[in-house]
């Protein structure tokens, strides 16, 4: 059957039962020219653990933009970042809807089928998989929609196409079911004009004003659906769920003999995110009489005792206005903060807050140490000349766990703290940067600290970013009419907590958010308070990393050296050589990398040492100015005009490795490119060729 809806600006067209009939639920969703299909499939049995084993997979299919996978391997392999973090949104915006208590393992499928430039795969994705969840036999109360949010000329933008959201400050993403938010997710976007660039922070009752924007959208989107799938809707299976509080005994058992361990052993996880001590009680009670007499069994026992715990902690947190740690709901863990101290790195910074600490070592380079990656809505490979890397080993929370390639969750963090600097990244700046945060130790906000240990690290490399950028986690705890907003929470409040808030940005307002909510929604009078909140947290930050900034001796002597100047563009081919034979004895020779911009004649020498960059800079103005330039005449220079379609019979004066030159007429030359040559030429070869382009004094050729 197939349903179109109009919603918030798009014309969707959902065909449920008709592809993917023996998965769980499946829809297949058409907007525009996209097409994506969504799954979900269902195991039978439970886990014994007591969590959500939820898995969801988004997979871009190259045959989707009507290209073949690059590379050896023709085939799509290990997922792309993009489709690692847009996996990551929709299981985050999926995960609050299943029941309390549900364990059975699920996994959720994505595949792009085709891809229109100018539609938005990630929220076309996740409204798809939403469809497909509800239309599953999984009791869901209602169809989650995802919107994006644009921001230009003061007004906001509801779902602006690819090309739309490129001019737009803002990119805020939102996801929630009904009246109720679950996943936030924003950044702000900087804009250039000429050489000024401006880094476009939000204010707090801006922000505030663009998430009431989405969740009007929101509420429309996910009733339309609602009405619209109902009637197709599955029957819900019959299933069992794991209840909240597995023996109603224990509990009373522990209340009586062990709340006062209970308690220690939280003060305890307040300086460590690891369990050590509550698994030792656990380990007390499965030894007493009692435990034997009533068979109760270590993994029931763990679950209460976890579950008592996160009771003594929202009590505490509630009722006593006190946290774990004896700090104050407001209050930041004490900070301490030092630069360089790698003498060999570009830059890098040590930031310790708490129990939390991140080493944060920046590295500059040239325009070929660029990230390059594709895109489906992209004809082009994109170009990341800013990168930041978060690594979190098994030793910053005390486990002896095997190093491995970054997962979803460090990729995520990695994705949110360069979001929140990227702003203040001077953006015609001509150096790639990179920077890597190494997670030394862990107990909560490990990515916050990532961003303020990033922005201290950029500026100890000697780069001028446009201004300091702080981040501070938030937690919010509800109980009954009651609740707190929690300012730099610990690993145990983000664990047993309502909301995982993370907010990044400077005095002047935010650059990036993050927000998770478990209990299903928000009202935007306590995201007013846990923003304002959250303000005033940062700008404590900010204060301590200025002082450190004022105090950082930059290693100049290890700083990569960087001398960019312009030749004529018509000399680029000698300073490249035949084959890039000259311009690879340079590099070699002095130890430096050259980038050269043909259109523009521009040259960047990047070397380790001075002394290298400037005799490679000597070099190759000794080469520009002792070449003859064979498209000219000697003399003075003058543009000679060619009519397209004009033949010669041309004589081949060089040959590079992107194309040969020949002359023309009046001492001017044409450039055939490599792709319209079949054979091989050599200097003096005769070659009759046809004009089909000029631009200036460029002139374009093809073989005739």
């Amino acid at each position: 059957m197939q349903c179109k809806i109009e919603v918030n600006g798009n014309t969707e067209i959902f065909d449920i039962n008709k592809v993917a009939k023996q998965a769980a639920g499946a829809a297949l969703l058409r907007v525009k020219n996209t097409v994506v299909l969504a799954t979900v499939a269902r195991e039978e049995t439970q886990v014994q653990e007591d969590f959500l084993p939820l898995t969801v997979q988004y997979i871009e299919k190259m045959y989707a933009a009507g290209r073949i996978p690059g590379g050896y391997i023709k085939r799509e392999t290990k997922p792309g970042d993009f489709e690692t973090l847009t996996s990551r949104i929709i299981d985050r915006s999926l995960r609050p809807l299943f029941p309390k208590g549900y364990a059975y393992p699920t996994q959720i499928v994505v595949y792009v089928l085709s891809a229109d430039p100018e539609v938005d795969l990630q929220v076309v994705a996740l409204n798809a998989a939403s469809a497909a969840l509800y239309l599953s036999d999984i009791p869901i109360k209602a169809p989650v929609c995802g919107v994006r949010i644009g921001y230009e000329n003061g007004n906001f933008i509801l779902n602006p196409s690819n090309s739309t959201l490129k001019a737009s400050v803002l990119d805020l993403y939102v996801a929630g079911v009904g009246d109720e938010l679950l996943m936030i997710e924003m950044r702000s976007l900087p804009q250039i004009n000429g050489d000024a660039q401006q880094m476009n922070e939000f204010s707090e009752d801006l922000m505030v004003d663009a998430i009431d924007f989405a969740a009007k959208a929101i509420s429309a989107g996910s009733n339309a659906y609602e009405e619209a799938f109902l009637p197709l809707k599955k029957p819900d299976a019959s299933l069992e769920y794991k209840p909240e509080i597995e023996d109603e005994d224990i509990a009373d058992f522990i209340d009586a003999n062990y709340k006062d361990a209970v308690k220690a052993a939280i003060n305890q996880m307040a300086k460590s995110e690891r369990a050590t001590e509550l698994n030792k009680i656990v380990d007390q009670i499965l030894a007493t009489e009692v435990a034997a007499q009533n068979e109760w069994s270590k993994e029931v026992i763990s679950s209460v005792i976890g579950k008592y715990k996160r009771g003594i902690i929202r009590t505490q947190i509630i009722e006593d206005r006190r946290r774990a740690d004896g700090r104050a709901l407001d209050e930041v863990r004490p900070i301490s903060i030092e630069t360089n101290i790698l003498p060999c790195a570009h830059g890098s910074c040590l930031f310790t807050r708490g129990q939390t600490q991140a080493l944060v070592v920046t590295t500059l380079g040239g325009d070929s140490d660029a990230q390059l990656s594709d895109s489906l809505t992209q004809l082009e490979p994109i170009s990341e000349r800013f990168m930041f890397n978060y690594n979190f080993p098994g030793f910053c929370v005390g486990e002896a766990s095997p190093l491995k390639s970054p997962g979803r969750r460090e990729l995520g963090h990695g994705n949110l703290a360069k979001r929140a600097l990227y702003p203040s990244i001077n953006l015609n700046s001509p150096q790639s940067i990179r920077v890597v945060s190494e997670i030394l130790e862990s107990n909560g906000s490990s990515s916050m600290a990532s961003v303020c240990g990033g922005a201290l690290s950029l500026r100890a490399a000697g780069v001028p970013t446009l201004k300091l950028v702080a981040g501070v986690a938030m937690g919010l705890i509800f109980e009954g009419e009651k609740h707190a907003v929690l300012t730099d929470i610990m690993g145990l409040e983000d664990h047993d907590g309502d909301m995982d808030f993370k907010v990044a940005g400077t005095y002047e307002g935010i650059t990036a958010l993050q927000m998770d909510i478990k209990l299903g929604g928000i009202s935007l009078e306590v995201l007013k308070e846990a923003l304002a909140q959250a303000r005033q947290a940062r700008a404590h930050i900010l204060g301590l990393m200025e002082q450190a900034d004022a105090a950082i001796v930059i290693n100049r002597d290890v700083l990569p050296k960087l001398e960019i100047f312009n030749v004529e563009a018509s000399k680029i081919p000698d300073i490249i050589g035949q084959g890039g034979k000259v311009i690879k004895e340079i590099t070699e020779s002095f130890g430096v990398n050259i980038d050269l911009d043909r259109e523009k004649g521009e040259v960047k020498i990047q070397g380790a040492k001075a002394s290298g960059v400037s005799g490679a800079k000597e070099k190759i103005l000794s080469i520009v100015s002792n070449s003859r330039d064979f498209r000219k005449p000697r003399g003075e220079r003058k543009e000679v005009k060619f009519q397209i379609g004009e033949e010669f019979d041309g004589v081949v004066q060089s040959v590079l490795d992107f194309g040969t030159f020949i002359s023309l007429r009046d001492g001017v030359d044409g450039l055939l490119r490599a792709k319209f040559i079949t054979t091989p030429y050599k200097a003096g070869d005769v070659v009759r060729v046809r004009v089909t382009d000029q631009k200036g004094t460029k002139i374009s050729l093809e073989l005739a």
